[in-house]
């Protein structure tokens, strides 16, 4: 049997940026999103523990199927082997002009609303 694909997501989730590690992943029939399946995390054996991957694996503990929509894709790479899973925050948008498209109507730090 040869080896399956493994493919490390990208994706925005709020004000946070997710990496994932997956053997599935495919354009959804539910339009505008991706369908990622088979996660795959780091063993256990590790002495130290990754306070990032603790999360993103109670985040995706029992989570058969992840539906993630298309524009809170940043990259999809297929890689040789797996690595660590990472969350991290978005960068500060104060002071930027560049936007998410389409904006999700949350209220980020540092932005103003219009009364």
């Amino acid at each position: 049997m040869a080896n399956q694909p493994v493919y490390k997501v990208i994706f925005q989730n709020g004000s946070q940026v997710f990496e994932v590690f997956a053997r599935q992943i495919y354009q959804s029939d539910m339009w505008g999103f991706i369908e990622i399946e088979e996660f795959i995390f780091g063993e256990r054996s590790q002495i130290v523990v990754d306070p990032s991957e603790e999360k993103l694996k109670n985040e995706f503990s029992g989570v058969k199927r992840s539906y993630v929509p298309l524009q809170s894709v940043i990259r999809i790479d297929e890689v040789e082997k797996e690595g660590s899973v990472k969350v991290s925050d978005s960068p500060a948008r104060e002071g930027s002009n560049v936007a998410s498209f389409p904006f999700s109507g949350a209220h980020l730090p540092g932005q103003q609303t219009e009364d």
